[in-house]
Order: C-alpha cells, then sequence, then structure tokens
C-alpha cells in the first residue's frame, strides 16, 4: 500500500519541477543550465522535464484542478526568478495546495483504490491513518 507521501514523491513533485522548469525557460528566458542550478540538477535534467521525458502525470494535468495548478506554478516561478523566495519554499507550498484543494486526495484514491487519509486533505492533524 502506498502511502500519500509516496504519491507525493512519485507524482507530484515532479510535475511541480517540470512546470516550475518550463516556466522559467518559456516565460523568462533562462538557460537550462541556470535553472538546473536553481533546482540543483544537471541541465540535461532539466531537458529532460521540458521534453516532458521526467516529470509530468496524467493524474495532475487531466485534472480539474491543473489551471489552478499552473497559475500556482507560474507565481512561484515569478518569486524564484525575482529572488523573493526559493524552490524549496515554493514547492512545500504548491504541494499544500494540491492537498488543500483535494488534488492528492483524488490521486491517492485513483492510484490505491483506497479512501484518502486526512493527511492526503491537508488535515492539520498529524495522523496518517488510512481508514479501513
Amino acid at each position: 500500500m502506498k502511502t500519500p507521501c509516496e504519491i507525493v514523491v512519485w507524482y507530484v513533485l515532479p510535475t511541480i519541477r517540470r512546470e516550475i522548469a518550463k516556466e522559467m525557460v518559456d516565460t523568462y528566458h533562462m538557460k537550462q543550465a541556470d535553472v538546473g542550478r536553481i533546482f540543483g540538477v544537471t541541465d540535461a535534467a532539466i531537458s529532460q522535464y521540458l521534453k516532458k521525458k521526467r516529470g509530468g502525470s496524467t493524474l495532475i494535468e487531466e485534472s480539474r484542478h491543473y489551471p489552478e495548478f499552473l497559475e500556482e506554478v507560474k507565481r512561484s516561478a515569478k518569486l524564484i526568478v525575482e529572488e523573493k523566495s526559493d524552490m524549496s519554499v515554493e514547492m512545500c507550498r504548491i504541494c499544500k495546495f494540491i492537498k488543500t484543494v483535494g488534488l492528492l486526495a483524488e490521486i491517492y484514491t485513483e492510484t490505491t483504490h483506497l479512501p484518502a487519509p486526512s493527511c492526503a486533505w491537508g488535515k492539520d492533524d498529524d495522523s496518517c491513518i488510512v481508514p479501513q
């Protein structure tokens, strides 16, 4: 059984990285090497994100929340480029957004065929107990 944290690692974080990289290159005309330095990865990894060989999830891209997700990505990319925030803060902020709107719970249920635990909904409690 997968935990919500595993869902985040496999589906959410790579998609966030890919979309932020795309925004930085397309909108802010940054070089892949510069984006790679911000991300702490090689420019080859950024190239893979841009070519959709790395990152991306149809579960997110086909979600009704995808347009809102992209707006959050644009906001994050702008803040990072303007050096008003950093990658780790923005990754956490978008991840929290994904929980708050229920997208993580949707992905969890879709991939596990189980009801999502409260932590997948961004509840403040520390429990992550899967309902049985």
